[in-house]
C-alpha cells in the first residue's frame, strides 16, 4: 500500500511539472503587427480578434472619442487595475500584455493596435491548449466594459 501511494504521489508530482513547464510557453513568433495588422486567429478557438472574419473569433474593436495618447493611458489604467498581467511591449500606437492564469500559470497574450483613429484592434489568444472556455472573449469584454466607463484624464 505505501508503495502504492508513492508511486501515485510521484505520477502526479510528474504531470504537475509537465504541465507547469508547459503552461507559459514562449511568446507566438507572430504576435505584432505586420502589413498594418495583427496575426490572424488560428483554427482553434482560443482566439478572439476585432479583425477576425469567422463569427466565432470575432469580437468588436475597442472604440473611443477622445484622443489616442488618452485612450491609450485610459486602457493602461483598465489594464494595470486586473490580476495576473504583465505589460510587455507598449509603443504609441500598439501594446502587448500576458496574462496568466491563476491556477496553472497558463498565458494568454493581450494585443491592441490603435489603428485606425478612434478605434483599438484587439486580439487575445492562449499561447497553449485548444480550448479557452470562453476566457479570452469574456477578457476583452471585461476590458471593453471597464474601458467605455472609466473616466478620461483631465
Amino acid at each position: 500500500m505505501n508503495k502504492k501511494l508513492l508511486v501515485s504521489g510521484c505520477i502526479g508530482f510528474a504531470v504537475l511539472i509537465v504541465i507547469q513547464g508547459c503552461s507559459g510557453g514562449r511568446p507566438p513568433l507572430n504576435l505584432g503587427i505586420n502589413e498594418g495588422q495583427l496575426a490572424p486567429c488560428p483554427a482553434s478557438p482560443n482566439c478572439v480578434s476585432s479583425e477576425a472574419t469567422a463569427a466565432n473569433q470575432r469580437v468588436e474593436p475597442l472604440r473611443y472619442a477622445d484622443d489616442a495618447p488618452q485612450a491609450r493611458a485610459r486602457l493602461l489604467d483598465v489594464l494595470n487595475g486586473m490580476a495576473r498581467i504583465r505589460i510587455v511591449q507598449s509603443t504609441d500606437d500598439y501594446l502587448h500584455a500576458e496574462f496568466r492564469s491563476a491556477l496553472w500559470g497558463f498565458v494568454d497574450d493581450l494585443e491592441c493596435y490603435f489603428n485606425p483613429p478612434g478605434t483599438i484592434q484587439v486580439r487575445s489568444a492562449s499561447r497553449t491548449g485548444y480550448y479557452d472556455f470562453g476566457v479570452n472573449r469574456e477578457r476583452l469584454e471585461t476590458i471593453r466594459s471597464q474601458f467605455s466607463t472609466t473616466p478620461v484624464a483631465p
